[in-house]
């Protein structure tokens, strides 16, 4: 799979493999099943791997399974970049179930609380460190979902405090990696005018944008600052890709169930419906359609996917050296799915 380079050095693989269900995301998979996801990135790789984890996954749970995975498959440390969100701090769980998230997470041990300042993020970067075992090292590093810090904010004054929280994070972050501690420093957030605003005080590395350029969403307005960003040398990492799931027939659309019966809700039933049709025309997986697009655009560095079976892998990279017909996406154009401005198709 193509490799792309940033200026930070790092060759991102076209695929970043997601690590939640190492953490017992909705259900708790088994060892076996958790050491078989692992063991298929290697398998499918062309090169080095690279994952995107966080003390957030079951509250460190993740970075454990990570440790002892790559140990029991005897993964040498250059076989493998991994990403660690920081910004979650696993603490004694006192309930039956983590507070942080409750419902999201599977027979977990311990809670998280969040810590997002100078002293707190390199907290969270000392105990995922310690997690993950004195091999395998956390190489790129962000805050995780500033976004959701910002928008807890009671008022405009708890507001610029939060902003201020988050810039000495990252202050922190830039430290470790002017000591040579970590290789990279980059953001990932649901909603892109955070990383916008946030660009304005921290020059990433890397970016990963969530829901926010896919076959259903792509305005213009953000290729304009993807472009941006590819030009100042910033990696951009695509995640979401298929708008949590309901552009391949999912319930959910951005976080949120839908309903068919909401009037508000009836215009996206309506184009994955018109969608779909597309799809079965040429027969195109919608999947299949939504990957080829995330990366379609040369500003697009790698795809962040957190597939739960191991042979959705290995289709992911057939898709990836298959081209789709010119006249699937141009029907796509033709019928309001893609914007008809798209440039890149």
């Amino acid at each position: 799979m193509l490799n792309k380079q940033n200026k930070s050095g790092l060759n991102f693989p076209a695929i970043i493999y997601g690590t939640s269900y190492l953490g017992n995301l909705y259900r708790e998979l088994s060892e076996t099943e958790k050491l078989n996801l692992m063991q298929e990135w290697f398998k499918v790789a062309d090169g080095k791997v690279m994952i995107d984890s966080a003390g957030k996954y079951g509250s460190g749970l993740a970075l454990e399974v990570i440790r002892w995975g790559l140990e029991k498959l005897n993964i040498e440390p250059e076989q493998i970049t991994i990403s660690n969100k920081l910004g979650w701090y696993r603490v004694p769980l006192k309930n039956a179930e983590p507070t942080f998230e409750p419902g999201a997470w599977a027979n977990l041990k311990f809670d998280a609380v969040q810590k997002i300042s100078y002293e707190g993020i390199l907290d969270c970067w000392r105990q995922g460190a310690k997690l993950l075992g004195p091999n395998y090292k956390q190489q790129l590093v962000s805050v995780h979902d500033p976004d959701e810090y910002l928008m807890a904010a009671v008022d405009s004054a708890d507001r610029e405090q939060r902003l201020q929280d988050v810039l000495e994070a990252y202050r922190a972050l830039f430290e470790l990696k002017e000591k040579g501690l970590v290789k990279a420093v980059g953001i990932g957030s649901k909603d892109w005018l955070i990383i916008k605003e946030l660009y304005e005080h921290v020059k990433f590395d890397w970016v990963m944008l969530a829901n926010k350029f896919t076959i259903y969403h792509h305005p213009k307005e953000i290729i304009r600052f993807m472009q941006q960003l590819h030009a100042d040398g910033v990696a951009i990492i695509n995640s979401a890709i298929f708008n949590a799931g309901f552009l391949t027939g999912g319930d959910y659309f951005d976080y949120r169930i839908l309903n068919p019966d909401e009037p508000a809700d009836q215009p996206l039933f309506v184009w994955r419906k018109q969608f779909f049709a597309v799809c079965e025309k040429y027969a195109v997986q919608p999947g299949d359609a939504c990957l080829k697009f995330a990366l379609s655009a040369p500003e697009i560095n790698a795809v962040a996917l957190n597939p739960s079976k191991p042979k959705r892998m290995a289709n992911n990279k057939l898709v990836m050296k298959t081209p789709l017909p010119k006249a699937f996406w141009q029907e796509l154009k033709d019928v309001g799915i893609i914007d008809p401005d798209y440039a890149y198709l």
